[in-house]
């Protein structure tokens, strides 16, 4: 049960991580690779600021605040310089390395013994799951490990409701028309390149603060931490969309969250059935091709079988 709930609770602080690619991906059609390095931006920087003795959460917010940057810097590159998209995101994302290392100071940071995030949370979902044991289905959870969890839980859905409500707002509805006709809103009047960036900052920000929350969990920041971190947060978000479909906004974000968790499940699951961790980046690789071809294969099977039931 230990293990369930710390793979929950982690598919939960990637969550953010998702968020921030279906805003890139999905919502401005954008092939940003960047959130590789953000991710680790925001866990090398909150690291620093917490063992520094700030506060937990402003030392978040200010990764946070790295990753749009990070995020920024990419669409600056792309709508200023004329740079493709995705090599702009390639260049961002080695430049970060080379950052990330300089704010450690060295390749790993440890967090222990350190107040972070997840004892905030913990403290303050205490009164709901008390301080002693749970059981639950039979087993023995540690409350603190629970408190984690529904903290990490409340601050994902929290995340998830304000990206619905921006996206819904004024400059929301333009960020997304951006993403589906930027000709027609260049004829518009619409400053596209400025929403590209914006979009880019913020889908940053939310993986620097995934990068953050996931540093703290664990109890430490490593400058390795974020390789492979897009196909992550893209099979999440592939997987969620097989969750819900084509449907509303709402749902999509809700599919990216329930994606990322059920993403992390299946890894803790394969983990646990004895896959080698070395394997670890191939078997994401095969869960992201499945999840993009299933739907195709899917579809013309249907149509087949339509075909031979008109026959």
């Amino acid at each position: 049960m230990t293990l369930l709930v710390g793979a929950l609770t982690i598919g939960l602080a990637l969550a953010l991580l998702a968020l921030g690619v279906y805003l890139a991906f999905r919502v401005l059609d954008f092939p940003d690779i960047t959130p590789d390095g953000s991710i680790t931006l925001g866990a090398a920087v909150s690291a620093q600021l917490v063992v520094s003795g700030w506060n937990p959460a402003l030392a978040t917010c200010a990764g946070f605040l790295a990753g749009c940057v990070a995020g920024a810097v990419t669409g600056l590159l792309h709508t200023r310089l004329a740079i493709n998209g995705l090599l702009s995101g390639i260049l961002v994302m080695t430049a970060l390395y080379s950052v990330n290392l300089h704010v450690m100071g060295r390749s790993n940071i440890p967090l222990l013994g350190a107040r972070t995030v997840p004892d905030q949370l913990a403290e303050l979902c205490a009164p709901l799951v008390g301080r002693s044991e749970l059981n639950l289905f039979g087993w023995s959870v540690p409350a603190h490990d629970a408190a984690v969890l529904l903290g990490f839980l409340g601050l994902a859905v929290a995340t998830a409701l304000v990206l619905l409500w921006f996206l819904r707002t004024r400059r929301g509805t333009a960020l997304r028309a951006c993403g589906g006709n930027a000709g027609m809103m260049r004829a518009l009047g619409v400053d596209v390149d400025r929403q590209i960036v914006l979009g880019l900052a913020l889908a940053n920000g939310l993986a620097a603060t995934a990068g953050a929350l996931l540093a703290q969990y664990q109890g430490f920041a490593d400058v390795q931490m974020g390789i492979g971190m897009v196909v992550w947060g893209l099979a999440s978000v592939i997987i969620g969309e097989a969750l819900v479909g084509g449907a509303s906004l709402g749902l999509l974000l809700a599919g990216a969250l329930m994606g990322s968790v059920l993403f992390r499940l299946m890894v803790a699951i394969a983990l646990r059935f004895g896959l080698d961790p070395n394997d670890l980046k191939i078997v994401t690789a095969t869960f992201v091709l499945l999840a993009l071809v299933a739907p195709r294969w899917m579809r013309s099977w249907k149509a087949a079988r339509g075909a031979r039931g008109a026959g």
